[in-house]
This record gives structure tokens, C-alpha cells and sequence, in this order.
């Protein structure tokens, strides 16, 4: 089985300081969540920024100065969202890929994402596809429903994308995709041969989604952007501890942990 490969999602664009007094907001403090993360066994940091008042942002020089920071730290993958929020323009969340980052994710579909619509026309996909493969960007393909799988497998039949893929499940956003085991099954069974995949359980799903993508051979994902707690009613004290509960875990289980390069080599991705 592969190494394991361990996502931090460190802030999202939902969780406020009032939520979680440990969200990381400005660059420094972004960057030195990114670094804590590493140092716990983290191999891809996934980033959305924030603004002087704390409010997401998609702007290219708030991302250009959290990427040089973390890369002065460490050499964790920095992996920037084009999902941005929901209220941003696709030209606004494309900005963070003209940084020409490891990856990108690339999310494959139309959804209701609680009280919102988080829309990701065909026009979209194909438009964030085709600048990520000019660039040299390895998408992740974020998925939250079933058939934005197929979705998926659409920009590769077109050519503006290049199999194998790796996929991001995020399942338990209130109005898409629940997250049970049957769920998780159900989307692995989908996605082509050869492909990657990992799980970002959202809330109280985390742990045991991460638990089975640890023992079915996928990957994890962990961080405040998901799940601020770390047990029920008590608040996570770093992203580099629910990291550090996810590498416990694996050891347990008798599953490595994969180290940058290695998570470079199994998705396929390499240094500039």
C-alpha cells in the first residue's frame, strides 16, 4: 500500500476567529500553521487566504506572500483553492494559480453548500482545467456529489486534463454529499483505475473517514477548513493536531506516513 499522504486545510473561507481563536489569518501566521503542520506529518498544506479584516480573498499578492513564506519554512506542497467563496467571481479564484503551484484544486461541479449555491458551471471546469494544464498544475479534483466524478473524467476526455487524477472527496457539506462509510465506498468505486484519491470528512466525520481512507489506501485530509474540534465540545488547539492524531493512527494501523517528496512522487508532481 502507498504511503500515506496528509492534507491541512488550515483556514477555509467559513471559520471565523469567533468559532475557532486559533484560526490562522494573516500570512505569518498562515505560514507558521504550514510549518507546524510539516513538522506533524502533513505533506500538502491546503490554502485559503485572508484579508487585512480577516475576510477571504483570492487576491494574487496575499497568496504570492503566503506561498514564499511557507517555501522559506518548508518544502510541504502548497496547494492554493480556486473555490475561493462562494460570492467570488471565477476570474478572482483563478488568481492563485498564476502563482504556478505543485496543485491547485479544481472543484468539478454545481452544488448547494448550506444556505448558498456554490456554482462550478461546465464553462468554469473547462476554463480552471485548461489554465492549470498551460501552467503545469496538478488539479485536485474536488468532488461533493457523485457526478461531478463524471465531470472529472470529461475534462480528460476532452484534453484539459491528463489521467491519472487525483481526487478530493468532501463529504458532509450540509446539503450535498452525506459522509458515511457507504458514501466514501461509493465514490472510490467511481473513479477510474490508476486514480488518487483522498477524503476531507467534514465535522464529526473527519476521524472516521480518515480512519477508512487509511485502511483502504486513499489519503486524508484535516484541518480547521473541515473541523474545528478535536473531540466533541472541546476546540483543536492547532491543525497540527488533528495532523498529529492522523499519524497516530496510521502507525497503528501500520501504515507509513509519506514525506513531500514522497506525496510528490506518488501524484505524480515535481519541483520547479
Amino acid at each position: 500500500m502507498e504511503k500515506l499522504i496528509i492534507t491541512a486545510a488550515l483556514t477555509g473561507a467559513e471559520v471565523t476567529r469567533d468559532l475557532q481563536p486559533n484560526l490562522p489569518i494573516t500570512p505569518d501566521e498562515i505560514a507558521q500553521e504550514a510549518y507546524d503542520a510539516y513538522k506533524a506529518g502533513a505533506s500538502i498544506v491546503h490554502i485559503h487566504a485572508r484579508d487585512e479584516e480577516g475576510n477571504p480573498t483570492q487576491s494574487f499578492e496575499v497568496y504570492r506572500e503566503i506561498k514564499e513564506k511557507i517555501e522559506a519554512k518548508c518544502n510541504i506542497i502548497f496547494q492554493p483553492s480556486t473555490g475561493g467563496a462562494v460570492w467570488h467571481s471565477p476570474e478572482d479564484r483563478l488568481q492563485p494559480v498564476e502563482l504556478k503551484p505543485e496543485m491547485a484544486t479544481l472543484s468539478c461541479g454545481t452544488c448547494n453548500f448550506g444556505p448558498d449555491v456554490f456554482m462550478n458551471s461546465e464553462g468554469y471546469m473547462e476554463k480552471f482545467a485548461s489554465r492549470m494544464k498551460e501552467l503545469g498544475v496538478k488539479p485536485e479534483m474536488e468532488i461533493f456529489e457523485r457526478g461531478m466524478i463524471e465531470n472529472a473524467k470529461k475534462l480528460v476526455k476532452k484534453g484539459l486534463a491528463v489521467a491519472p487524477l487525483h481526487f478530493d472527496f468532501v463529504l458532509g457539506v450540509p446539503g450535498a454529499c452525506p459522509a458515511t462509510p457507504e458514501d466514501l465506498l461509493h465514490m472510490v468505486k467511481a473513479i477510474p483505475e490508476g486514480s488518487t484519491w483522498t477524503v476531507a470528512g467534514l465535522g464529526r466525520h473527519e476521524l472516521s473517514l480518515a480512519t477508512m481512507a487509511i485502511l483502504l489506501g486513499g489519503h486524508v485530509r484535516v484541518g480547521f477548513e473541515d473541523n474545528i474540534y478535536y473531540n466533541k465540545g472541546q476546540l483543536a488547539n492547532s491543525n497540527a493536531q488533528l495532523v498529529e492524531r492522523i499519524v497516530r493512527i496510521a502507525n497503528e494501523l501500520g501504515r507509513e506516513v509519506a514525506t513531500p517528496d514522497e506525496a510528490r512522487k506518488i501524484l505524480g508532481i515535481g519541483r520547479e
